[in-house]
């Protein structure tokens, strides 16, 4: 996968700063404050830097965690995962394979069939809701 680079100075003036301070600088946006936690349409989630699709709406599901959660990305390959021990925890940080913004954590309590929860913070992603067919 080809990267998608550019400097901090320059996510500082694409992104908006909540944006800019959990995709660039690790932060976190506070639980059940996200704008896609509620989300239920049918779509697909988006990298918010780069655009690379991410997740389907099909693999969202509530975690009762307070930010948006899926079973499974759409392709494995547009995640890296890195080994977290930040704030005294052991967790396993997903980052866009495409431009490294910092997503959210994975942790092995999800559903079936992957038993995966894909914690991520919903400033991270674009939601394009699936189009309407006019047949």
């Amino acid at each position: 996968m080809e990267k998608f680079e550019k400097s901090l100075e320059q996510w500082r003036e694409m992104l908006d700063p909540a944006q800019y301070q959990v995709c660039r600088l690790k932060g976190t946006e506070r639980p059940f404050t996200g704008k896609y936690n509620g989300e239920t349409r049918p779509g697909v989630y988006r990298c918010i830097c780069c655009d690379l699709p991410l997740f389907d709406a099909a693999t969202k599901f509530d975690a009762g965690c307070g930010w948006p959660s899926f079973s499974a990305p759409i392709d494995d390959a547009a995640m890296i995962e890195i080994r977290d021990t930040s704030h005294g925890m052991i967790r396993t940080e997903v980052t866009c394979a495409r431009c490294d913004a910092h997503l959210g954590h994975v942790f092995p309590d999800g559903p079936a069939p992957t038993g995966l929860r894909y914690c991520i913070n919903s400033v991270c992603l674009n939601f394009e809701p699936a189009q309407a067919r006019h047949d």
